[in-house]
């Protein structure tokens, strides 16, 4: 095992112990580098090889870090079909679920108007700052001082929000109506 590897792994060993990636600093330590500069090149090589990346403040970040499965194929939700398990892929679930880590965020889904959305109560949406939302875009919203999730709704110059759930009415707004996110995913654990 050459000496990169060792390094990588001892790092990537840090992340999952500690649940985040180490400083500079705790690089130096871990790897009895005596400068910087050694640490800084690393990181260049960690980039390089897509283990890690850098966010907009220079802070090392992890890609791909046991956020790996396996793609085996296709499944039928009709007639059942003869499949045979082969890993076809691995799919790392933030590039597929995330375009933009800096833009996106996870909340917790809390009541049932959007239950017909197929949304419910104790799932998680990952929701994405975007520019302006089209009609019928799922928003994370802020209508007269509260904020919601709901479906986000224009006819000419007029906009509401509209529930997934035919016990609730749409919201019209009585002073504003700012539009923080649009939902790009639902997450639900059975």
């Amino acid at each position: 095992m050459n000496d990169r590897k060792k390094q990588k792994d001892k790092i990537l060993q840090f992340y999952k112990n500690n649940r985040r990636m180490p400083g500079y600093n705790e690089i130096m330590g871990l790897l009895n580098f005596k400068s910087k500069n050694s640490v800084h090149k690393l990181i260049g090589w960690l980039v390089e090889d897509g283990v890690i990346s850098k966010d907009s403040k220079g802070r090392i970040i992890p890609r791909n870090i046991e956020n790996e499965i396996p793609m085996v194929g296709l499944v039928e939700a009709g007639l059942p079909s003869d499949v045979e398990a082969d890993e076809l892929d691995r799919v790392s679930l933030d590039e597929f679920l995330v375009e933009d880590k800096d833009k996106t965020f996870m909340l917790e889904v809390k009541g049932d108007s959007m239950t017909d959305a197929h949304i419910d109560e104790g799932d998680y949406v990952l929701a994405e700052r975007l520019g302006e939302p089209k009609d019928k875009d799922i928003v994370i919203a802020e209508i007269d001082g509260g904020w919601t999730m709901k479906y986000f709704r224009k006819d000419g110059n007029k906009i509401w929000l509209e529930p997934a759930n035919k016990n609730y009415k749409p919201i019209y707004p009585k002073e504003s109506l700012n539009v923080a996110a649009i939902v790009k995913a639902i997450i639900r654990k059975y």
